[in-house]
């Protein structure tokens, strides 16, 4: 299966996945086109989204995916990627390093299972590479277990795991791959990727 990937812009790529977001229950508090704009303005990000057909009416593409990515500072204004670079700091290495960071993303649930994600990450992956990215960083909660399965099948390793006392289902999961050569020659997925307007 081929996956039709797009990459969109700044603006028009943070309205589509505000709109995205809606189809996704299990984020509490979804993200608006400002908040990610604002997060994006300034720093190397991308933003891609897997479209497919209905099975009911081919004709018509929908998008059933998405992952933003943006470069993750050692020196961070923003308070949470601030935190977030303070609580990596004795696990990921920054000085004189590109690091990526892959903040949001998700699959529409009736579309899981089918691949689309995977074909977001290994897209991810190459651009990272082609701009010079040493390594990429996600964090997620215990509860997450759909994502947790994924991250580990495209073998991202744990680098911390930080315990909510109260309950374990909301801890943090903190993992990490390295953006090497053999990670683009382990890439199983086909894509087509085009420009969004």
């Amino acid at each position: 299966m081929e996956y039709l990937i797009k990459q969109y812009p700044l603006e028009t790529g943070a309205l589509e996945i505000q709109y995205i977001e809606e189809y996704f229950g299990e984020f509490p508090r979804k993200k608006t086109a400002q908040e990610i704009t604002d997060r994006l303005r300034g720093r190397e990000y991308l933003i891609l989204m897997a479209e497919a057909s209905l099975p009911d009416d081919t004709g018509t593409v929908v998008p059933v995916s998405f992952k933003v990515v943006h470069e993750l500072h050692e020196r961070e204004e923003e308070p949470k990627l601030r935190d977030l670079v303070l609580r990596l700091k004795d696990r990921v290495r920054f000085d004189g390093r590109k690091v990526l960071y892959s903040w949001i993303g998700g699959t529409r649930r009736d579309w899981r299972g089918q691949g689309h994600f995977r074909a977001l990450t290994e897209e991810s992956e190459a651009w990272a590479h082609t701009c010079g990215f040493h390594e990429v960083v996600v964090k997620t909660k215990n509860r997450f277990y759909d994502m947790r399965g994924t991250l580990d099948q495209l073998q991202f390793d744990v680098v911390k795991y930080e315990i909510d006392p109260s309950d374990n289902r909301e801890s943090k999961v903190y993992l990490s791959k390295q953006l090497t050569t053999d990670v683009l020659l382990a890439h199983t997925s086909a894509r087509t990727v085009v420009f969004a307007d």
